[in-house]
């Protein structure tokens, strides 16, 4: 049987047959075997919906143009999936493109400018922006803030018990700083950096020391001259200080200088604290 696209073909015998034809010849000659198997293959072939020519009477099926075609898998014929990669737009090349001349930025302003997009945080558009528009309030300068290590008296027993500091001499920060019980920079120091005292484990120190220290707690102050020893508060500023821990490189030793707040002049100047201008 072959089927076109207008009507339904059926060769009966090297004799093509239309299907208008074999209706009627179906009406007078409903019992010849041959018409009723040409009536089944023709009904077979409409509920199919095949539009393109195939052969059914001598059993063997043609090719379908339905069907999609074969493709050989190899080196060339390897692509991505569609969609899988975005084409790069390509801008300024032309009206054609939909994206000449302006390149879709559109004529001048703020957008249409090279690194201009993305405003910092507090632009207000060119005017005065309101962290300027109001007056500063309060002090705050990072260059005087004063960080000192803290350091605790069992930790300064431990050092004494391995030998790694001796008591019977004068304990300054050259001796700690030596020894590694602190640890601060000579590059990165301010004018604040020293050492605190404390009296965290105060029950475990037993030694009799002369030690001098940036600041000092009270009770550290105390348990230390409870066994007989001294505490001296002693400023440095940041070249005193350098000048105190790497004397090598100073040719001459410069003059150690004193407070220059008020405030901490007269910390050291009191006697509670041991500090060393009470003594002058």
């Amino acid at each position: 049987m072959l089927l076109t696209k207008s009507r339904f073909v059926v060769n009966n015998g090297g004799k093509y047959i239309s299907a208008r034809c074999l209706a009627i010849l179906s009406k007078n000659q409903t019992q010849v075997p041959q018409i009723q198997s040409l009536l089944k293959q023709l009904a077979f072939a409409k509920q199919q919906h095949i539009r393109k020519y195939s052969t059914v009477l001598n059993g063997t099926v043609g090719r379908s143009m339905l069907a999609e075609p074969k493709i050989v898998v190899a080196l060339n014929t390897i692509n991505d999936l569609p969609g899988s990669k975005k084409k790069k737009k390509r801008l300024g090349r032309g009206p054609g493109s939909g994206k000449g001349k302006t390149s879709g930025k559109g004529h001048k302003g703020q957008n249409s400018r090279t690194g201009n997009r993305k405003m910092t945080p507090g632009f207000e558009g060119g005017q005065t922006p309101i962290h300027k528009r109001y007056p500063k309030r309060g002090f705050k300068n990072a260059l005087f803030k004063r960080e000192l290590e803290p350091l605790n008296i069992d930790k300064l027993q431990h050092f004494i018990d391995n030998g790694r500091i001796d008591p019977k001499k004068p304990i300054t920060l050259k001796e700690l700083f030596d020894c590694k019980i602190v640890r601060f920079s000579t590059r990165t120091m301010g004018s604040g950096c020293g050492v605190s005292l404390l009296a965290g484990g105060s029950e475990r120190f037993k030694s009799v020391v002369d030690i001098h220290v940036t600041k000092a707690s009270k009770a550290a102050i105390a348990r230390i001259e409870e066994l007989g020893g001294k505490v001296t508060c002693v400023y440095h500023n940041r070249l005193a200080l350098k000048a105190l821990l790497k004397p090598e490189k100073f040719i001459a030793i410069p003059k150690f200088a004193e407070p220059t707040n008020a405030k901490l002049r007269s910390w050291y100047a009191n006697p509670e604290n041991r500090g060393y201008l009470s003594k002058l």
